[in-house]
C-alpha cells in the first residue's frame, strides 16, 4: 500500500527526472509486483517511464510475502487490471547498471522501497556502479522501534538479509528510512481525506491504498493511524530538509533465524571500528510528507 503512494508521489514529481521504475518479488510475487507497477503508471499517466521486472526470490531463502497487510493482489482495495504497456525488455539489474553506468557519476539516485535483490545483483554484475551512485534512499530496518515482521526485524530486510548485508558492505551511498522514522509519519483521517479532496485519479489511487492500509492496522495491530513507510525515501529525495539524519554504520544479521534482518545500527565511529559510512533517519516531519503527497497527486 505505501510502496503504491510512494510511486504516485515520484510520478508526480515532474521536477526529477525518473529514469525507471524496477520490480522484485517482496509483498506479492514478481509478477504481480510488475503488474502493480505498470497498473500504478497507467493511472499516474506516466507511460514515459519504463517499468523493469528484477528478481523473483531472495539472494538465497524462499520469497516471504505479506498478503496479509497488502491483499493477495498487492493492490488492497484496488481492483487489479492488465496494463496497456508491458515491462521494458531486460532484467531490473540490468537496467540499473545501464542507467547509472551511462550517466554522470553520482547524477542518478537510487530510492529502494522493497528488498535489496535487484541492487545487490546490480552490484554483483557491475561492482563500480557503488561509486557511481548517488544517494541510495532505503526504506528499511528498525532498531528503537523493534521490527513489523520479527521482534526486532523489519520486512523488507528481513525478506532478503543477504541482499541488504552485500548493499551496506559497499560503498553505497546509503541513506535509511527505518520504522525509528517512518512510524512517526502516521496517515490519519484528516491526512488521508485531504488527498481524498483532491479529487484525481492519483488521489484516488492512493486514497484506495490509504484507506485500506488504515483498515488492516486497526484489525492487525490495533492502531488507529498506519505509518507510511515508502514514501518516505522519495520524499526525502524530493526535499530533505523534511527529515533530520544521523551518521551511523549499518550491518544486517544474516545467520541467525531469530534475529534474521536485524539492523545493528552504530552511531559510535570508536565502537564501529570503522568510518560511519552510512545515514540513519531519525526525525521526520510528517504534515511535510502529507503535504508534499498531496501536492503531487493534485
Amino acid at each position: 500500500m505505501d510502496d503504491a503512494v510512494a510511486l504516485m508521489l515520484a510520478f508526480g514529481a515532474r521536477e526529477m527526472e525518473l529514469l525507471a521504475v524496477t520490480t522484485v518479488g517482496g509483498n506479492v510475487p514478481v509478477e504481480k509486483t510488475a503488474r502493480n507497477a505498470r497498473m500504478l503508471r497507467q493511472i499516474a499517466g506516466r507511460g514515459d517511464v519504463p517499468v523493469f521486472m528484477g528478481a523473483e526470490r531472495p539472494l538465497k531463502r524462499v520469497l516471504g510475502t505479506a498478503t496479509d497487510f497488502h491483499g493477495p493482489e498487492g493492490t488492497g482495495d484496488l481492483e487489479p487490471f492488465e496494463p496497456d504497456l508491458p515491462c521494458a525488455d531486460g532484467h531490473a539489474a540490468d537496467a540499473i547498471v545501464d542507467l547509472v553506468m551511462s550517466r554522470p557519476a553520482k547524477s542518478v539516485a537510487l530510492a529502494v522501497l522493497g528488498p535489496m535483490t535487484n541492487l545487490a545483483l546490480a552490484l554483483r554484475k557491475e561492482p563500480a556502479l557503488a561509486q557511481r551512485l548517488g544517494a541510495v534512499a532505503v526504506m528499511g530496518g528498525a532498531r528503537s522501534e523493534g521490527g513489523n515482521i520479527t521482534a526486532s526485524a523489519e520486512f523488507n530486510i528481513w525478506a532478503d538479509p543477504e541482499a541488504a548485508a552485500e548493499v551496506l558492505a559497499t560503498g553505497c551511498e546509503v541513506v535509511m528510512f527505518g520504522l525509528d522514522a517512518t512510524h512517526q509519519v502516521r496517515a490519519t483521517e484528516e491526512r488521508i481525506a485531504a488527498i481524498e479532496a483532491l479529487g484525481t485519479a492519483k488521489s484516488d489511487a492512493a486514497t484506495a491504498m490509504l484507506r485500506f492500509s488504515q483498515r488492516v492496522e486497526r484489525t492487525i495491530v490495533g492502531w488507529d493511524a498506519s505509518p507510511l513507510h515508502d514514501p518516505c525515501p522519495v520524499a526525502w529525495l524530493l526535499k530533505p530538509e523534511l527529515f533530520e539524519l544521523a551518521p551511523c554504520l549499518i550491518r544486517v544479521e544474516t545467520d541467525s533465524e531469530l534475529t534474521r534482518g536485524h539492523t545493528a545500527v552504530e552511531f559510535r565511529e570508536a565502537v564501529a571500528g570503522e568510518p560511519l559510512r552510512h545515514r540513519w533517519a531519525t526525525k521526520a516531519d510528517a504534515d511535510g510528507v502529507f503535504g508534499l503527497i498531496g501536492e503531487k497527486c493534485a
